[in-house]
C-alpha cells in the first residue's frame, strides 16, 4: 500500500482501470502520480473509457466524482447561467468592456475557473492536490476536444503545484484579480457538494495556510483579491476585506488595490 500527502492528511490510495483497454493508461498515470496499480486502498483513482473519475472504495461508499465541463450542472449553467450579472463576475470586476485577468490559486474541480473563462476572462488554475489536478486536467482535455466549449477551455491554463510557493517567485505581468476559495465546512446542502467536500477533505484537508495564501496573493495581484467564504465564517485571519458580495450561502470578501477599467 502506498500513500498520498497533502496538507497534513495521508490517505492511502490506488490507481485502477475500469476496463482492459485501459491497462496502458492507468500505469502511466500510477507512475507519474507516484501511487501503486492496485493494492489495498481506501480510493482509487479509475481510468476508463470516458476519462478519470476520483472514487471511495468500499460497502458504504458513495459514487465516483469526476470533472465535466459538457453536461450537468456545470453544462446548465454554460447554457442558462446570469451572465456577467453572476455574483461570482460581480466579484472579480467583470463589467462592459472589462475582462480580466485572473489567477484562480484553489482551482480544485475549475467550476468557478470555467464560469469566469466563459465569460471572457483569461484564467491561470493552480491545484496544488496531484490527485485533484489530474482529474482537472482529464476535464479540461475532454471539453477542449468540444465545439461548444473549446473556446472557452482555450482561456484556461491548470498548472499543479503550491499556489504560495508560485505566487511569491511569479515571473511575468501579475494577473489583475486573484480569486480564492479556501477548503473550508462550507455550509452548502447541495448533495454534489456534500459528496465532494467527504471526498476530497482526506485528500487536500483544510486550508491551515489560508492566511499565508491570501497574504501571497495581496502581494502579487494588480488590481484585486476574491475570497469565496460560507456566508457566515468569518473572514481569513490578517487584512480584512475591503467589502464584500452576499449570497444565500456563500459570500465573496473582496480586497480591492486599484480601480478595475
Amino acid at each position: 500500500m502506498s500513500e498520498s500527502t497533502a496538507a497534513g492528511i495521508t490517505t492511502a490510495i490506488r490507481v485502477e482501470a475500469l476496463d482492459a483497454g485501459c491497462d496502458d493508461a492507468a500505469g502511466v498515470l500510477a507512475q507519474r502520480l507516484g501511487l501503486p496499480l492496485g493494492g489495498e486502498a481506501a480510493y482509487a483513482v479509475q481510468v476508463g473509457g470516458d476519462g478519470l473519475q476520483f472514487a471511495e472504495l468500499g460497502p458504504q461508499a458513495s459514487g465516483p466524482i469526476r470533472v465535466d465541463f459538457l453536461s450537468g450542472a456545470v453544462a446548465h449553467r454554460r447554457q442558462f447561467g446570469g451572465g456577467s450579472g453572476q455574483m461570482i463576475a460581480k466579484a472579480v470586476g467583470v463589467q462592459s468592456g472589462v475582462r480580466p485577468t485572473v489567477l484562480d490559486a484553489t482551482a480544485g474541480l475549475g467550476r468557478d475557473a470555467f464560469v469566469l473563462a466563459q465569460l471572457g476572462c483569461t484564467m491561470t488554475l493552480i491545484e496544488r492536490q496531484p490527485v485533484i489536478a489530474a482529474l482537472l486536467e482529464d476535464g479540461l482535455a475532454r471539453a477542449l476536444a468540444d465545439p461548444d466549449c473549446a473556446a472557452i477551455i482555450g482561456r484556461m491554463r491548470l498548472v499543479c503545484g503550491d499556489a504560495i510557493a508560485l505566487m511569491r517567485d511569479w515571473e511575468g505581468d501579475p494577473p489583475q484579480v486573484i480569486y480564492l476559495d479556501p477548503m473550508f465546512p462550507h455550509r452548502d446542502k447541495h448533495a454534489l457538494v456534500k459528496k465532494e467536500m467527504r471526498l476530497f477533505r482526506p485528500l487536500a484537508g483544510d486550508d491551515d495556510d489560508a492566511p499565508a495564501l491570501l497574504e501571497a496573493a495581496l502581494a502579487l495581484a494588480s488590481h484585486r483579491v476574491v475570497v469565496k467564504r460560507p456566508r457566515k465564517a468569518p473572514a481569513i485571519s490578517g487584512m480584512l476585506p475591503g467589502y464584500a458580495l452576499e449570497g444565500k450561502s456563500s459570500r465573496f470578501d473582496i480586497y480591492p488595490k486599484r480601480a478595475m477599467k
